[in-house]
């Protein structure tokens, strides 16, 4: 069972069949050709010489007082390669077993398969070798003594765990040999599907009938009747994980229809622990006759010895695990960490068909298990069985679909890519479990043997841990891959929530930062409409909204619709029913005056239906708070007002002094000039901060302008259009007009001219009233063109607000031919990168995932927000 490699072997060497990801260790005595062999037939980074790592550590690769050093250095590189799935390539003499064993035990430590080439040359050939080199300055004993331990090792190689050998006895048969590379049998990355991955059927097939009924599968019966096959829907296959036998009252019959759809290619299967159990007995090896083999090898026994045979056969052909649709997704009976995904090794075989456990049994006498899906950060999704659980739950991107359909429960397939579940229930309770059934269990427990065993070290869901979000981070999102974290940034995230930060169950989510415009090259212009439909128009996207862009503060508000919803889904810190915090996850508002407007924006939500219509207990909204003062009067005392203070002070009376010079005849003109043009400046600063200021106190004078609804219970609403937000956003607004403000927007096809000239002057109506801008948004909310994800929004800022931004004389031209070389590649990117992170917390906040998993995100928004990126962009 569990062959490794796929591909016939052949003639040694001619073709020599070399696994992809594999530690190739050449074997030869010195003068043998290795070096010239391995040049030949891999690339340069993949051969780890040691002549080459003689040098490094000494300048000298004749060195042989260096050769223990030149080892170390050899087996770390091999194992830094080996532990990132390269295949590599040891070219030394190694004809010595101790030499060898460091090597096969280094290929084991990392679960890769040791393969080993021999170029077993004449001396000969070897000596000859050597007389032409200068380098080779030792006696004809040394070539003698490492010929005499290749002899004595060559038929001890298999035993010494070298999974392939081969040997090459002459000259000729080293230059015609080829190196074929192999993929593992476990390898199944070109496999794209859909899939539909049934969990454990233990021999109901009565229950695997309906389920491949319900899945759109048509059954192909034999002359008797019996399913034989089956045909599957829209190119989709099976994959089934494993246990197929024991227990249940036709395992033949289950086999039977599996084997067939095997053999058609209507699905794929990998081993459970019952199969080596029951192909053992087959086999007439000594088994413990328990779980259900007696019932499995009594109906086996019906039938004739061809088809146990076949049965035999199929059973041995199975391997480990799977890994399929381009490696998104595992599929192993009990599991599998990502350390052990598309590796092939017995402790990788072992992990898959039993799991891991603590050395522990509970008080019906099954093991406890090591909770591996708590822990699991893999990139890819693993689907397994194992463990029965009375319901599928996604945790840290796996899933266990066995559901006890011989214990009673039910029968359960995962589809993917779509990861919808479907099930038929059992007809009957098959067996009686060890442990009754349903009963609650933890993720990666289970005994496979019982029904649910207990597991250790569970982690609590909402227990934050420090090293989740602290050194360098990789995040994987679903729209923009993985995200990766700097050290540095992380540290500083975690100073900012841990000091300031809402209370952290609240704290589901943080706005992504937004993008400029393309700098314009219209004469008096640095931010200009027509950018960003330019923009929108190259990646494909033919109709955005414009939005009124509120010169407020990004405020996110959590509202829960009553106590017992927000005790039961996040705790109700301190009594309260919800949260708004700033971008950096800060309170806006003391306690008493952040309830008392999460009750106003509940009872809005209310009026609205909101709460009924979407069947949830809580609401993510997202909006801005006015006036910019509530949040920012510190920023505005500090930095603008003093700045307009003192320019309205000084230019004036420097305009004037100026004024009185000039009229004596003073050359001051050119002076006088550009300081009145700086003191209209100033003033023009000074009423742009003004129009986004108004008297507040507590909660009066504060308004809330939503504009999109993020995520409720079970759900996120990216794939809804902008459209249908700003519409939930005007509900809220007529249902709560004195608390909430509405938002302006236009409607605009890209690739009109007109549709976009008559968006140019609302944008410029709206800047020349005192508004900030407007952000473009893709109408269909989240898109994705030939480059990838599009971005999520484009701001197009006012020429009068950018006065705050760039300084009140930003537009002179001299400013503005500088402000053109500004850089938004970084920018950008950081947008892109947020809104994944963005879009990825809120998934994993809808679908309830623990808490941890949700801030993994949320930190790495915040930790990006700290990357050196011009922060008036």
């Amino acid at each position: 069972m569990n062959a490794a490699v796929q591909g016939t072997p052949v003639a040694a060497g001619r073709e020599l069949a070399v696994p992809a990801l594999s530690l190739v260790v050449l074997v030869g005595a010195t003068g043998s050709g290795k070096s010239t062999f391995a040049r030949e037939r891999f690339a340069p980074t993949e051969v780890l010489s040691s002549d080459v790592c003689r040098g490094l550590v000494s300048d000298d690769e004749n060195d042989q007082s260096a050769t223990s050093d030149a080892f170390d250095v050899l087996n770390l590189i091999a194992a830094k390669r080996l532990a990132a799935g390269r295949l590599t390539v040891v070219d030394a003499t190694n004809v010595q077993q101790s030499a060898r064993r460091s090597l096969v035990a280094l290929a084991r430590e990392h679960d890769v398969l040791p393969v080993a080439i021999v170029l077993d040359l004449p001396e000969a050939v070897c000596a000859a070798r050597n007389a032409a080199r200068p380098d080779r300055a030792f006696g004809p004993h040394v070539l003698r003594r490492q010929r005499t331990d290749l002899r004595r090792s060559l038929k001890g190689l298999a035993r010494e765990g070298f999974r392939t050998v081969h040997v090459l006895r002459s000259e000729e048969e080293v230059a015609a040999a080829t190196i074929t590379r192999t993929r593992l049998y476990s390898d199944l990355r070109h496999e794209t599907g859909p899939f539909d991955v049934v969990g454990d059927v233990h021999g109901c097939r009565g229950e695997l009938e309906s389920l491949l009924g319900r899945l759109g599968y048509e059954l192909v019966r034999d002359e008797t009747g019996r399913p034989v096959d089956a045909v599957p829907p829209a190119g989709r296959r099976a994959v089934f994980v494993g246990d197929l036998v024991d227990r249940g009252p036709d395992t033949p019959g289950v086999l039977r229809l599996v084997m067939g759809m095997v053999a058609s290619g209507a699905a794929f299967c990998v081993p459970g622990n019952h199969e080596v159990k029951l192909l053992k007995a087959l086999r007439g090896r000594p088994v413990q006759v328990t779980h259900g083999l007696a019932e499995s090898l009594e109906q086996l026994d019906r039938e004739d010895e061809a088809f146990r045979e076949r049965v035999r056969e199929f059973l041995d052909s199975l391997v480990s695990h799977h890994v399929l649709d381009g490696g998104r997704l595992v599929v192993a009976h009990a599991g599998l960490p990502e350390r052990f995904h598309g590796r092939a090794s017995a402790r990788v075989r072992d992990f898959c068909l039993y799991g891991q456990t603590t050395g522990e049994t509970d008080e019906f006498g099954l093991p406890v298990r090591y909770a591996w899906a708590g822990d699991y950060r893999g990139r890819a999704t693993v689907v397994y069985g194992h463990t029965p659980v009375p319901e599928p739950e996604w945790v840290n991107g796996t899933i266990c679909v066995d559901t006890g359909c011989v214990f009673g429960g039910h029968l359960t397939a995962l589809r993917w890519p779509e990861k919808d579940l479907v099930s038929v229930p059992a007809s009957a309770v098959h067996h009686q479990p060890a442990r009754p059934f349903p009963a609650a269990a933890g993720p990666g427990g289970g005994s496979g043997d019982g029904a649910v065993a207990p597991v250790a070290a569970v982690r609590d869901p909402d227990l934050l841990d420090v090293d989740d979000v602290l050194g360098r981070r990789v995040v994987e999102t679903a729209e923009h891959g993985r995200v990766s974290v700097r050290e540095e940034n992380a540290a500083a995230a975690l100073e900012v929530v841990s000091r300031f930060a809402v209370d952290p169950r609240w704290l589901l989510h943080l706005p992504a930062t937004m993008a400029p415009v393309a700098t314009s090259a219209r004469e008096g212009y640095l931010e200009h409409p027509d950018e960003a439909f330019s923009a929108y128009r190259a990646d494909g996207v033919q109709h955005v909204v414009c939005q009124e862009k509120h010169m407020g503060s990004r405020a996110v508000a959590l509202v829960c619709r009553d106590a017992d919803a927000a005790r039961t889904r996040f705790g109700a810190p301190g009594g309260a029913t919800g949260a708004v915090w700033t971008r950096t996850g800060r309170s806006f508002f003391a306690p008493a005056a952040t309830e008392q407007l999460v009750g106003e924006l509940r009872t809005a939500c209310e009026r609205a239906g909101l709460f009924e219509e979407l069947g949830t207990g809580w609401l993510l909204l997202d909006g801005e708070l006015l006036p910019w003062n509530a949040k920012a009067e510190a920023l505005l005392r500090g930095q603008y007002a003093a700045v307009g203070a003192a320019a309205h002070a000084a230019l004036p009376f420097a305009v004037d002094v100026l004024e009185r010079a000039a009229s004596r005849g003073a050359d001051v003109a050119a002076l006088l000039t550009r300081t009145t043009e700086r003191a209209a400046g100033a003033e023009a600063f000074r009423e742009a901060y003004r129009r986004y200021c108004w008297p507040t106190d507590g909660l009066d004078g504060v308004r809330f302008a939503p504009f999109a609804l993020l995520a409720a219970q079970g759900a996120t609403f990216e794939e809804r259009p902008h459209a249908w937000h700003l519409d939930v956003a005007d509900r809220l607004v007529a249902s709560g007009p004195d608390r909430l403000a509405g938002t302006r927007r236009l409607d605009v096809d890209t690739t009109d001219d007109g549709s976009t000239a008559a968006a140019t002057a609302w944008w410029e109506e709206l800047t020349a009233g005192g508004g900030e801008g407007m952000v473009v948004k893709p109408a269909a909310n989240r898109v994705r063109g030939p480059r990838g994800l599009v971005q999520p929004g484009l701001k197009v800022r006012g020429r009068e607000y950018l006065r705050l931004v760039y300084g009140p004389d930003y537009l002179r031209e001299e400013n503005l031919l500088r402000l053109r070389q500004r850089s938004l590649g970084r920018k950008r990117s950081a947008a892109l990168r947020e809104h994944a992170l963005g879009l990825e917390g809120l998934a994993r906040a809808a679908r309830a995932e623990p808490l941890w998993r949700v801030h993994e995100c949320v930190f790495a928004v915040l930790a990006l927000e700290s990357e050196p990126v011009d922060p008036r962009l």
